[in-house]
Order: structure tokens, then sequence, then C-alpha cells
């Protein structure tokens, strides 16, 4: 039983990290190397990136929060993802 809830968290984890994905690239348009996969993995470390931030905030409006700090969080890991790419194809 404990199985099958994990397996469902994770699967929820996968579709809510690929949605925070994809809106944090609509946020930030551009050329990103990489696919689902790697859409997927910014939305999921920004939404662990999130969840950080949103312990900082004093009011809390629960999911709807979590989502807009997932979203955040995941901007800003693009950002990152995208300054390290950046120095790769520059040589540096």
């Amino acid at each position: 039983m404990f199985l099958l809830f994990s397996l469902v968290g994770l699967i929820w984890t996968l579709i809510i990290g690929l949605i925070v994905g994809i809106i944090a690239k609509a946020i930030m348009p551009g050329r990103d190397p990489g696919g689902f996969f790697i859409t997927a993995i910014i939305g999921m470390v920004g939404g662990i990136v999130g969840g950080f931030l949103d312990n900082f905030v004093p009011w809390h409006a629960g999911g709807l929060t979590r989502f807009i700090f997932a979203i955040i969080g995941a901007v800003l890991v693009l950002w990152v993802y995208r300054m390290i790419t950046a120095q790769k194809s520059a040589g540096y």
C-alpha cells in the first residue's frame, strides 16, 4: 500500500514539475539545450527551491502560494542553468 502512494506521489511530482518547468520556460523564453526531461527536472528543482522560499513568507494561502513559489524557484533554476551552460559554451 505504501508503494502505491509513493508511486502516485512521484507521478504527481513529475507532472507538476513538468507544468512548472514549462511555465518557467514561457516566462523566460530562449534557446535551451534539453527537452522534456530537462524541463521536468528544472520544474522539480524549482519546486524544491520555491518550497524553501515559501517558508520565509508570513502568509500562506495553501497550494496556490506553493505553486507560485515553485514557478519563481523554477525561473531561478532556469536562470542558473542558462548561466552554467553559457559558460560551458564560451569555453570557461
